[in-house]
């Protein structure tokens, strides 16, 4: 009993030290505020000593303006209202006239001789430290979702317009390719007619100059002929699904020899060569072969030295046969060889007076695409080669 005596208690000496020396300031004040008493840690805290204070001061009167304000207006009415405050962040002066942030709690007490206020104050710097960071951090952050938020308005409306102006920009490519396959369409029969009157000509007595301008009429009505048909097919293409071919059996090697023969017609003065390997039936298109193997030579006599022959080679395995087209001349640039068989495009080095709008390389892909095949180049020593690779059951093909 007495050991238990001994622990519960303080002598009256380690008591008043406890108090004036605890780790926050402690004072007790009348309900106007005036000092009673006020421990050692708060008098340190504000540079002052007890006897300035007590019974001499106000706690309102060691405030900043602002807590003096607050002390009036929520402090006191809070206090007599609920008979307690905690929590409450206020100014104190030093001395010196520096502000210190204090933590305020309060208690009210009444009794049959008075009221009193008990006040338990703390320190707070590192508080007031980490306040003032996390609102220059909120700022901070307000200001970058501020930013943010202007830069996706920003986005917004730059795709807003890129979304109106690649409508605008589809809608007059689909009318430019549109309007394409009209005129070509339309084109056609006084192409056809000034081949058929070339020709009826043609059977009657002519002069040597009448012959030569004759045979430039044919020429200049055939490359125009193969314009317009590549044109409707490059508008086929893209707004349909695809080239459309008739399969067949098909003599691959006197087609493209029959073939051959009409470019040297067309292309006077050029040499084309034929070279066959192999033997066998193919199915394909005889049609679009025809096509795709003028559209590959006109390119290699295009690009190709003109004192150099157009090689063109059918040729047939087990499974696939191909044609290939070869011509001797400047090589084709490696950065130009990734797009070669885009729509429009077409090489820098095409012989002085020929004309293009390239698409034949287009139509070339898009017919081996139709048969399942597929067609490549090779550029390299001043030799350019493209090969067209197709299947040649019908079952593959189709």
């Amino acid at each position: 009993m007495e050991q238990r005596e001994t622990a519960g208690a303080l002598p009256q000496a380690d008591a008043e030290s406890l108090y004036e020396n605890a780790a926050c300031g402690l004072l007790v004040t009348l309900a106007d505020g005036v000092i009673l008493r006020v421990n050692h840690t708060f008098c340190a805290w504000v540079g002052r000593e007890a006897e300035e204070l007590v019974g001499r001061a106000k706690v309102q009167d060691l405030l900043s303006m602002g807590g003096r304000i607050f002390h009036q207006t929520h402090w006191t009415p809070l206090l007599a209202m609920q008979g307690s405050v905690a929590e409450v962040k206020l100014d104190v002066l030093h001395r010196d006239g520096r502000p210190l942030p204090m933590v305020f709690n309060a208690v009210r007490h009444t009794s049959a001789t008075g009221t009193w206020h008990e006040l338990a104050v703390f320190l707070a710097h590192d508080r007031h430290k980490y306040e003032k960071e996390l609102l220059l951090e909120r700022k901070r952050a307000e200001g970058l979702l501020a930013r943010h938020q202007e830069a996706q308005r920003a986005l917004a409306v730059a795709q807003e317009e890129r979304d109106r102006q690649k409508t605008v920009a589809e809608d007059r490519a689909l009318f430019a390719e549109q309007m394409m396959a009209i005129v070509s369409h339309d084109l056609r029969n006084p192409l056809s007619v000034i081949r058929m009157s070339t020709h009826l000509i043609g059977m009657g007595e002519l002069s040597s100059n009448q012959l030569r301008a004759l045979g430039r009429l044919s020429a200049s009505t055939l490359r125009a002929t193969r314009l317009i048909a590549d044109l409707l097919d490059f508008t086929q293409a893209r707004l349909g699904n695809g080239l459309q071919v008739h399969l067949e059996p098909i003599d691959l090697h006197a087609l493209v020899a029959e073939s051959v023969e009409d470019l040297r017609l067309a292309f006077e003065g050029r040499s084309i060569v034929h070279q066959q390997r192999g033997r066998g039936a193919c199915v394909a298109s005889s049609d679009r072969l025809v096509q795709m193997i003028g559209n590959l030579v006109a390119n290699a006599i295009t690009y190709g030295a003109p004192d150099k022959p157009v090689v063109v080679t059918s040729a047939i395995d087990d499974r696939t046969f191909s044609i290939a087209v070869g011509n001797e001349g400047a090589v084709i640039a490696a950065e130009l060889l990734p797009h070669l068989f885009d729509p429009m495009t077409r090489g820098q080095s095409a012989q002085e007076g020929t004309h293009s709008v390239g698409l034949g390389l287009f139509i070339v892909r898009e017919i081996a695409r139709a048969h399942r095949g597929s067609v490549t180049v090779t550029s390299a020593n001043g030799a350019t080669t493209f090969t067209a690779l197709l299947p040649r059951a019908a079952e593959t093909a189709a």
